[in-house]
């Protein structure tokens, strides 16, 4: 890859991309979803582990359940939104590891140590929800991240029986420009970045 995105797709991804959570009445379809889900497992994880699980809540009642997890912030934020999405980590991802990443036994790195594959889990699907972000941001929408859940409730009532457990959830749709804040600060390289 050697060519540089134009300013106006890097705007769209990073620069004038803003955080929403309120947004117009436009559906996200469900071939909106897979085109989202089909960019974003193009992403790099760690051995190609790819532990994220993703529940979209579409319906009323999906978005309800959700909801009446979340603290009191973010309720509307997720009500109003076309979808909202339950960015889940999988801990039993060493089991797909056969699969995804057959060069070597990865899934004997794993197997007998739980907080390696919490913590490799948990960095590897922010990762993977970060990109569920970009793509859905370059194929033309908003999104409104939030980790302001009860994340025991969340698995209670999307995840029971499995061993995933929720990460974060991300709204999805077409921002109201008009419902936004002003930017929050960004600062300079030199205020969070040193070189040696």
């Amino acid at each position: 890859m050697t060519t540089i995105l134009p300013d106006e797709t890097l705007d769209q991804l990073f620069r004038t991309a803003r955080s929403h959570y309120s947004f117009a009445d436009t559906p996200v379809t469900e071939a909106d979803m897979r085109a989202i889900w089909d960019l974003a497992k193009m992403g790099p994880t760690s051995a190609n582990m790819l532990p994220a699980r993703l529940v979209w809540c579409v319906g009323d009642n999906a978005k309800r359940r959700l909801a009446d997890c979340a603290s009191s912030g973010n309720v509307d934020k997720i009500l109003n939104a076309p979808v909202t999405a339950i960015v889940g980590t999988d801990l039993d991802f060493p089991d797909h590891l056969p699969t995804l990443f057959p060069p070597a036994d990865a899934r004997s790195w794993y197997i007998g140590n739980a907080p390696l594959i919490e913590t490799a889990g948990l960095r590897n699907s922010s990762l993977q929800a970060a990109y569920v972000i970009l793509a859905a941001r370059a194929l033309g929408f908003d999104t409104g991240p939030m980790s302001g859940f009860d994340n025991a409730a969340v698995d209670a009532a999307f995840f029971a029986g499995t061993n995933i457990r929720s990460n974060l959830i991300v709204s999805v749709g077409h921002g109201r420009p008009d419902a936004l804040h002003p930017r929050l600060p960004r600062p300079d390289f030199e205020a969070y970045n040193k070189i040696t």
